[in-house]
C-alpha cells in the first residue's frame, strides 16, 4: 500500500519515520548538528548543509505533519507564534487586509493587531458563525486572509470550516485553519477546502507538556516555497530534540485524544446544571450552538472546556485557585489536566478589544487521569466556590 493509503493512526507512527539504514534502530536518530560535511563544494550529503536549512530530524517531523493533515508540505517553527508570523509574512504586504474570528488565542490577535497592523496591515475581527458578517467584512480585492479557529479559543465556538472556505475563496482570499484544538485527528481543515492549518505543536502533537513548537501545512506549491524561504531566511526553526519529542508525541495522538475527548464529554455532562455554573462550553454537549456542526465536522469533540461561573469574576478566581487535579498554568494539550483563568492569563493582551473574555470564564484543558479522580477535584472545588459565596 502507498503512504496515503494508511490509516490515521498508521500514518501517525510510520509516516517520515524510517529506521535508521546504518544500524537498524526503529526509531530514527536525533541529529543534534549544527553543519554537515560535504563532498566537495556544493557537494551536499542528502541535501544537507546548515541545520537553519535544513536537519533529518525536523524534516522527519514534517513529513509526519503533512501526511496527518493532508497538505503538500510541512514547516515546523521554534512556535505556534513563529510559525503563525511566517504564513503571514508570506502572503501579506502592506495594504492587505486581514478578517479574523472574534474569539482567537489571545497571542494570534496581539501578533496581528500589535505586529501587523503597524506594519500597514488592516484587521477586522467578526462573528465567524455569521456568515453574512464574514461576506459584509471582505474588502475585494485587499482581504488577503481569512483567519479561522474552531474550535475558539476560549468560549469553543464551532465555524464551518467548508463554507468559510468556499466564501473566502469567491473573493480569492487564503483560508487559514488553526486547528491547535482539534488536532488533525479530530478534524480536517484541508480536506474540507482551507489553503492552510496551522499548529501549536506545543500542545496536542506534542501532548506532554515538554516542548515547545509550531507548524505550518499547507496545501499549494506555490505557496509552500513562500513559507520555506522564510523558515530558512528568518530562521524560527525548531531544534532537532524538540522536533524529536514532537515526533514522540504524535505517535500516541490517537488514543491520547480519545481519552482526552471521553473524559471531557464526561465531565462536561457532569457540570452541567451545576448550582455554581452559568455555562457549560463544550461542543460534545447538544445544547451547544455549535453541537450539530460538531458532530459533523469533528471526529470526536476533544479535550477542551470553558464554564462561565454563576458567581462571577471572584467565583471564576476561586474555582481556578481550588482545584488539586487540575493545575492552575498556561498551555493545554498535555496529558496532565490544567485549569486557567483567560481574562489574567492567556487573553490578558486582548482586554479593552472585541476579544475581551468575560471575567466569569474558566478554562479546562482536560487530561487522560481517571475521570472519576477529575470530575471529584472539580465538584470538590465548586464546593468550595459554593461555601465562599454564602
Amino acid at each position: 500500500m502507498s503512504e496515503e493509503q494508511y490509516g490515521f493512526s498508521t500514518r501517525a507512527i510510520t509516516a517520515g519515520q524510517h529506521f535508521d539504514p546504518t544500524t537498524g534502530a526503529v526509531v530514527p536518530p536525533v541529529y543534534l548538528t549544527s553543519t554537515f560535511v560535504q563532498d566537495g563544494i556544493g557537494g551536499f550529503r542528502g541535501g544537507y548543509e546548515y541545520a537553519r536549512g535544513g536537519n533529518p530530524t525536523r524534516d522527519s517531523l514534517q513529513e509526519q505533519l503533512a501526511s496527518l493533515e493532508g497538505g503538500v508540505k510541512a514547516f515546523s517553527f521554534a512556535s505556534g507564534l513563529a510559525a503563525e508570523d511566517a504564513l503571514l509574512r508570506a502572503v501579506l504586504t502592506p495594504g492587505d487586509h486581514i478578517v479574523m474570528g472574534n474569539d482567537v488565542y489571545g497571542g494570534t490577535h496581539r501578533l496581528v493587531n500589535r505586529v501587523f497592523v503597524p506594519w500597514g496591515i488592516d484587521l477586522d475581527v467578526v462573528e465567524l458563525t455569521d456568515l453574512d458578517r464574514v461576506r459584509a467584512a471582505i474588502r475585494p480585492g485587499s482581504t488577503k486572509v481569512l483567519w479561522i479557529e474552531t474550535p475558539t479559543n476560549p468560549l469553543m465556538k464551532i465555524n464551518d470550516i467548508a463554507a468559510l472556505a468556499e466564501l473566502g475563496h469567491e473573493f480569492g482570499v487564503l483560508v487559514v485553519v488553526d486547528n491547535t484544538f482539534a488536532s488533525p485527528y479530530l478534524q480536517q481543515p484541508i480536506a474540507l477546502g482551507a489553503d492552510a492549518v496551522i499548529h501549536s505543536t506545543t500542545k496536542y502533537l506534542g501532548g506532554h507538556s515538554d516542548v515547545v513548537g509550531g507548524a505550518v501545512v499547507v496545501n499549494d506549491e506555490e505557496l509552500a516555497a513562500k513559507v520555506g524561504f522564510l523558515q530558512f531566511g528568518v530562521g524560527a526553526v525548531s531544534g532537532p530534540l524538540d522536533a524529536w519529542l514532537t515526533i514522540r508525541g504524535i505517535k500516541t495522538l490517537a488514543v491520547r485524544l480519545d481519552r482526552h475527548s471521553s473524559n471531557a464529554q464526561s465531565i462536561a455532562e457532569s457540570l452541567t446544571g451545576h448550582p455554581a455554573i452559568e455555562t457549560v462550553y463544550y461542543p460534545g454537549l447538544p445544547t451547544h450552538p455549535g453541537h450539530d456542526l460538531a458532530s459533523r465536522q469533528m471526529k470526536a469533540f476533544g479535550g477542551m472546556i470553558s464554564l462561565g461561573l454563576a458567581g462571577g469574576e471572584v467565583a471564576a478566581r476561586k474555582l481556578a485557585e481550588s482545584t488539586e487535579l487540575f493545575q492552575l498554568a498556561e498551555s493545554l494539550g498535555g496529558v496532565e489536566s490544567l485549569i486557567g483563568y483567560p481574562s489574567e492569563m492567556t487573553h490578558a493582551s486582548v482586554r479593552g478589544t472585541e476579544l475581551e473574555v468575560a471575567p466569569n470564564i474558566v478554562r479546562l484543558s482536560v487530561g487522560i487521569e481517571d475521570v472519576a479522580d477529575l470530575t471529584a477535584d472539580l465538584l470538590t472545588a465548586l464546593d468550595r466556590v459554593t461555601a465562599a459565596s454564602r
